[in-house]
């Protein structure tokens, strides 16, 4: 039986965590694809409380959005389900340092605007986009950066043996 560090499972549990983020993301932006405007009434409604501007959410919109981060769901888990040492490692990990960076930038730009600076902000989202920034989505950006970034910094470069294992087999050699 593979033994497993506490550093891998914490860094496969990130990787859970994020992944699931996104793809519920991915999937509500597909939900919006469809015409639907749920939490909202309508569509400016939901545009300015969910972006704070008026934006379209048509389908040319959203459906590359949603493509982009279903796929950075799937990046992040097969980053770390098979690790750095897979023949697609590289490119795994470089999916998962831009889904890190994009997430850093979602979290910035909601602390920017906790600050109170409104750039690019419509004024007609009023208290709604605030609170939702404040309350549900710069934490949520925080909290999946902090864990994209812990599986990028993950060590594991092996897609089957525990680092111990892996000592072993090097001292078999």
């Amino acid at each position: 039986m593979q033994k497993v560090s506490k550093r891998e499972r914490t860094a496969r549990r990130a990787a859970a965590a994020v992944s699931s983020v996104l793809a519920l993301d991915g999937l509500l932006h597909l939900y919006w694809a469809m015409g639907a405007t749920w939490p909202a009434r309508d569509r400016l409604g939901l545009s300015l409380a969910v972006l704070g501007m008026d934006v379209p959410f048509a389908p040319r919109d959203l459906l590359p959005l949603a493509t982009l981060l279903l796929t950075g769901a799937g990046i992040v888990r097969a980053r770390v389900r098979l690790g750095r040492g897979h023949r697609w490692g590289r490119g795994l990990q470089g999916g998962t340092t831009a889904v890190a960076a994009g997430v850093s930038a979602r979290a910035a730009a909601g602390l920017v605007w906790m600050c109170g600076i409104e750039a690019g902000l419509d004024e007609r989202a009023g208290a709604t986009f605030q609170w939702l920034n404040a309350c549900l989505y710069t934490p949520l950006s925080l909290v999946t950066a902090a864990g994209a970034i812990l599986v990028v910094r993950s060590g594991r470069t092996s897609p089957t043996a525990a680092p111990a294992e892996r000592m072993e087999d090097f001292s078999r050699a």
